[in-house]
């Protein structure tokens, strides 16, 4: 189908721009001199930029239509990217890195709005499909910066020119998707009409919807916090615990993404035959196996198998959360996804600073078990996955 194509280039774009800057975290932290904690604290200001667009997604949206908030913010994501490259010190790599979240979480809504309603005409599950192509975007993406920064590329033109090739394909993507999905059909107008009651039937229908809406944003932290530890951690972990080069040690971020891309693929056909909620509850026992691999890991082998199981496990919990999302009676389609978007980056905001903190004093093994906590958490809350739209 043309249309699901289209919105897979929308994510496979998204996926390509972060994560091309991944791979040289390494390099960066040794060129500015950042310790353990201070990395934690630049990086948390990817999560804090995304809590700062707060209502815009929904905003924009309702204002310019969920394509032209897709395709506008992937120019910015790409100029705040190969901003980061040009960091002279931890400050101003914050500074970017707080551009970039907000620009992420913007389009992130978008694509992910979009796709919701593509998925609802066409009438079959694809948005774990489009997640898997956003990881596949992220593995190529990441697997060739890591080969760039190994032969000594500069990060600078890099990263300005794969900003320029997600801009292009987002263009296509959208080209693709043509009317099947217009700004008509993506519009918040599934929208429950407001309360009858006063003031205080539609501040009890809020609080209902908020509440509704906490179980997924839990889930879905526990899969951004794996994917944010990936993002930010795996590779100091490789070159700490396992010995790795550090030019080479994006080859962590690489395998726990690949192996989030593999579980994407599948777990459409997955969640249609089992059901949301035991596919997540199967992928937080792989989340937590996968973290006592972590750190228990002395070698290369061991760590990188903990990878993929981490990231196979964490495989469907943000798109199962968002759809779930969608569905939310109460609220837009819109405003559900920016809901509970927002929620999970609330969530997640603390996770790199935590394990930063805790490998200052104990130890980054002792940081990353963290993994373990994630794992048994989306076990707990896996059944809330599977919501029916009223």
């Amino acid at each position: 189908m043309r249309a699901a194509a289209g919105v897979g280039l929308y994510f496979t774009g998204n996926g390509a721009v972060f994560a091309a800057l991944l791979p040289w975290y390494p390099l960066l932290v040794d060129r500015l001199g950042l310790s353990s904690w201070q990395f934690g604290l630049v990086v948390a200001c990817f999560a804090v930029g995304s809590l700062l667009s707060s209502a815009l997604p929904a905003a924009l949206i309702a204002r310019f239509g969920a394509h032209r908030v897709v395709i506008g913010g992937t120019v910015m994501l790409g100029v705040a990217a190969s901003a980061t490259a040009w960091s002279v010190n931890g400050v101003m790599m914050a500074i970017c890195l707080l551009l970039l979240g907000c620009c992420d979480a913007i389009v992130d809504v978008a694509q992910n709005v979009v796709g919701i309603s593509v998925q609802e005409r066409a009438g079959r599950t694809i948005l774990s499909s489009m997640h898997a192509l956003w990881s596949l975007g992220g593995l190529l993406s990441g697997a060739a910066a890591t080969a760039a920064a190994s032969s000594g590329a500069d990060m600078r033109i890099w990263l300005g020119l794969i900003g320029v090739a997600a801009v292009v394909i987002t263009i296509v993507g959208r080209r693709l998707i043509g009317d099947y999905a217009s700004p008509r059909r993506v519009a918040d107008s599934d929208a429950a009409p407001e309360g009858r009651g006063g003031d205080g039937a539609v501040g009890r229908s809020k609080r209902m919807v908020l509440w509704a809406a906490l179980p997924l944003a839990i889930v879905a932290i526990c899969g951004a916090a794996v994917e944010d530890i990936a993002n930010n951690w795996a590779g100091l972990a490789a070159v700490e615990f396992a010995g790795v080069p550090a030019a080479s040690a994006g080859i962590a971020f690489s395998v726990v993404i690949g192996s989030q891309c593999l579980g994407r693929f599948s777990g459409d056909v997955l969640v249609t035959r089992f059901g949301a909620g035991r596919i997540a509850r199967l992928g937080g026992g792989l989340i937590a196996v996968g973290g006592v691999g972590v750190i228990a890991a002395q070698e290369p082998v061991l760590l990188l198998v903990a990878m993929g199981a981490l990231g196979f496990g964490s495989a469907t919990l943000v798109p199962g959360a968002l759809g779930a999302a969608g569905r939310l009676p109460g609220v837009g389609r819109a405003g559900g996804v920016t809901l509970v978007n927002w929620l999970m980056r609330v969530g997640y905001l603390g996770t790199s600073p935590l394990v930063g903190v805790v490998a200052t004093g104990a130890g980054l093994r002792w940081g990353l078990g963290i993994l373990v906590f994630v794992g048994l958490l989306t076990v707990v809350f896996a059944n809330r996955l599977d919501v029916r739209r009223a």
